[in-house]
């Protein structure tokens, strides 16, 4: 995306209704491009993509086949699924950015994308370092403490992120507090770097 081009939004989305819906939503402050399943989705992707929004459950290609797939080329582009899919333990082995469950608020996807294009910014270390807590708050806001502590994908997943977070505040002088940890972090992306 060049700064003159509104940043691109690819919908993939097999109900007509719902993929108008988030068109309208945004398509006064993005290019929007909708595909009607997977396979239209992956014809429309290439380098001028920024963000994707991917259904999950859709008929032929899934959602989660298409995701797949994106993450296996080089392409550079966020994703985040939009579905009514109950996020389950699965979703730990997923690349994705972002997971919306359905239905969802017009606030919440503007926020959701402009949150994305921003850690398109952000070198791979913290775009991994996100993609791990947006997992972890999924699995959190769905999953009873019980479950949890009985998962032990989720608690090797606390761990990484214990662990990535340790590295990062270490290499910026040790930073505790997590409001201070993430300004610290979007400061540095966002220019501190000169």
């Amino acid at each position: 995306m060049s700064d003159s081009d509104p940043p691109v939004v690819l919908i993939v989305e097999d109900e007509p209704d719902v993929a108008e819906t988030y068109k309208l939503w945004l398509q006064e402050e993005y290019e929007v491009r909708m595909a009607q399943n997977g396979d239209e989705g992956l014809e429309m992707l290439n380098e001028s993509v920024d963000v994707v929004l991917l259904d999950r459950m859709m008929p032929g290609l899934s959602g989660d086949e298409v995701l797949e797939q994106i993450r296996e080329g080089d392409l550079s582009c966020r994703v985040a699924m939009v579905t009514a899919v109950e996020p389950d333990f699965d979703i730990l082995e997923m690349g994705f950015d972002a997971y919306l469950s359905k239905p969802i608020r017009s606030a919440q996807l503007h926020e959701t994308v402009e949150n994305l294009l921003e850690r398109s910014e952000y070198d791979s270390l913290l775009q991994e370092y996100y993609s791990l807590v947006e997992k972890q708050a999924t699995l959190e806001a769905t999953k009873s403490s019980a479950e949890l502590a009985e998962s032990d994908d989720y608690v090797e997943l606390t761990d990484e992120i214990a662990a990535m977070k340790e590295d990062l505040s270490g290499a910026l002088g040790g930073i505790e507090d997590d409001d201070d940890f993430i300004a610290t972090l979007r400061g540095l992306d966002q220019g501190d770097e000169n």
